[in-house]
């Protein structure tokens, strides 16, 4: 006589605790990335551990206040280069909050429950007298309290601007951005993390892009304890464009975290992810998660994302964790890649072999892999000040004394 298998079990194996499979529901948990919880209120999040996910990687001790913690949401002093009246402030209660998305995590809910008012950016229509608008939104010194802002950036249809968010100084900040590009509109967003050393930031970008829209959006992180840029782009229109970069240097004892989802949602959309970072010093730590979906409609995709860091000295740690889920299989083509090492050696030999020194080897090495993010800024000034920063990087490393790279 055969024994009769128990709802547990499946040819004689038991399911794994967190399988599913024998749940009331006969089905396994939905773990597609957009099915992820979103809410704007801070108490519908569960209580973070440190062991979610979502926050494992990141030192949720130190910014513990951030998450939880009451935050300042009254309007900031900031300056505008270029056209100011494009540049207001607007009630919580405005449509265009929530336009592009909503908090899907503890602390974008604390930081969307807390704003005030939020600054709202919107780009005209491209016009013959004005066929491309720049504009730098620029913030120092927001101080040691912990705060919480919320900025909207809409892009009108058939626009072509590139907006600069630039960030200095002080701070103890926890904020989001929205992003919307209305059809044919043509958008860069370029956000520069150059705080103080002591500063810890928190940032979630959700952006929705409109039919044969085009975005590119940069992050930039330089400076600060623990600075968190979490982009959430969704190609929502037929032919919208998506293209996402990211360049960051780490020192000694800071903590530079992205975790990018880009999101395809409409057919015949195009996607690019390549962020790139540096690491020196001591407790130096890189963390990059990049998910790609492709949903069922997506199809005609052309998708690719990719992460490379260089490790410079002992005593770093870069972690790269690239994902891709294809929900539909009429695609033209998506992958992903990750690498994380040293020094090449040889490229270094080969530099050295030619009168070079080993010094200024590592230094033309290192520019060279971080300049194919800086290029795509597309503003002089900004990009020489950003080679100037990393070459401000590298004269510190070679002024402090170090072991062999790792």
């Amino acid at each position: 006589m055969t024994a009769a298998i128990t709802p547990t079990e499946q040819h004689g194996a038991r399911a794994h605790s967190d399988g599913g499979w024998d749940a009331p529901s006969g089905r396994a948990p939905i773990q597609a990335r957009s099915e992820r919880f979103a809410s704007v209120a801070h108490d519908d999040f569960p209580a973070v551990t440190g062991i979610e996910s979502e926050w494992k990687l990141t030192p949720v001790a130190t910014v513990r206040a951030l998450i939880d913690g009451p935050l300042d949401g009254s309007p900031y002093e900031y300056a505008v280069d270029g056209d100011a009246s494009l540049v207001e402030w607007i009630d919580r209660t405005d449509a265009r909050i929530g336009s592009a998305g909503i908090a899907e995590e503890r602390a974008a809910a604390n930081a969307w429950s807390s704003f005030e008012k939020a600054l709202a950016i919107t780009i005209p229509a491209a016009t013959e007298a004005e066929p491309h608008r720049e504009l730098t939104i620029r913030r120092s010194d927001l101080g040691d309290a912990p705060r919480a802002t919320h900025t909207v950036i809409t892009a009108k249809a058939n626009s072509n601007a590139t907006v600069i968010l630039q960030s200095t100084g002080s701070a103890t900040l926890s904020e989001n951005v929205e992003i919307v590009l209305e059809e044919g509109a043509n958008l860069t967003v370029i956000s520069v993390q150059e705080w103080a050393s002591d500063a810890l930031h928190l940032a979630s970008h959700f952006a929705t892009v409109g039919r044969d829209a085009r975005l590119k959006h940069i992050v930039v992180s330089l400076s600060g304890a623990v600075v968190r840029v979490n982009p959430s782009v969704h190609l929502v229109g037929e032919g919208a464009d998506g293209d996402l970069y990211g360049l960051y240097f780490a020192d000694a004892g800071e903590h530079f975290e992205q975790r990018v989802y880009l999101h395809h949602v409409g057919p015949n959309t195009k996607g690019r992810v390549n962020y790139k970072g540096a690491l020196q010093g001591d407790g130096a730590r890189t963390v990059w998660v990049g998910d790609v979906l492709i949903g069922p409609d997506a199809v005609g995709t052309d998708s690719y994302e990719q992460n490379r860091n260089l490790m410079l000295t002992d005593g770093t740690r870069a972690d790269s964790i690239p994902n891709l889920e294809i929900e539909t299989g009429d695609i033209l083509g998506a992958g992903h890649a990750s690498a994380t090492g040293r020094f090449d050696d040889e490229q270094l030999f080969y530099l050295q072999a030619r009168g070079i020194t080993e010094t200024e080897a590592r230094r033309l090495v290192v520019i060279g892999f971080l300049s194919e993010i800086v290029q795509k800024v597309g503003n002089p000034a900004l990009e020489a000040r950003l080679h100037a920063a990393i070459e401000t990087e590298l004269a510190r490393s070679a002024a402090e004394p170090k072991g062999e790279p790792a």
